[in-house]
């Protein structure tokens, strides 16, 4: 038994580092507008959202893209993040960087984004990390029933994520932001 799971550490190491795969092609016309987080992999730069966590996508006069994320603390404080994102693979829109930080109107440490799943209409999203360091799954509502879970499920298990590492969103009395 010893000697099996020796053996098997190099398969699951390999299996981890499978490459990302995203979506074909991305509709940025689309994509922009409200999206719901439904669940995540724990982050630092989320750790004081505890409900109501929204991201909100507007296209900007150079064609990058303005980044609105919101949630609310567990004192009922608003936190309001707000950053610009640009397409870095142009093909196929999926490949995306993010930021967050400013200095004199420059934007500095980029973070990938990656469109990993994506609905035929947008009606929900997966966003992922090409070293899974990071995940998200997104919704144009609050929730999501369980066939589409499944669905994302898939998603993240063929990307190399454990869906287990997702933590569960809460989106209760959350309005329009």
């Amino acid at each position: 038994m010893k000697l099996l799971l020796i053996m098997l550490i190099p398969v699951l190491a390999f299996a981890q580092q499978k490459n990302i795969s995203t979506v074909d092609k991305v509709d940025l016309s689309k994509y922009l507008g409200l999206w719901y987080e439904i669940a995540r992999i724990p982050n630092s730069f989320q750790d004081d959202c505890v409900n109501g966590t929204t991201a909100k996508y507007s296209l900007m006069n150079n064609g990058d893209i303005k980044v609105i994320n919101s949630c609310m603390e567990a004192d009922g404080g608003l936190n309001i993040a707000e950053g610009v994102a640009r397409v870095v693979d142009k093909k196929t829109n999926s490949k995306l960087e993010v930021s967050f930080v400013s200095l004199f109107g420059w934007h500095l440490f980029w973070g990938d984004y990656w469109i990993i799943g994506l609905d035929d209409n947008y009606k929900w999203a997966v966003i992922g990390h090409p070293k899974r360091k990071y995940g998200w799954i997104l919704s144009r509502t609050p929730k999501l029933d369980e066939t589409t879970m499944t669905a994302i499920n898939k998603i993240l298990f063929a990307n190399g994520y454990d869906p287990q590492k997702f933590v569960k969103s809460e989106q209760m009395n959350v309005g329009n932001k």
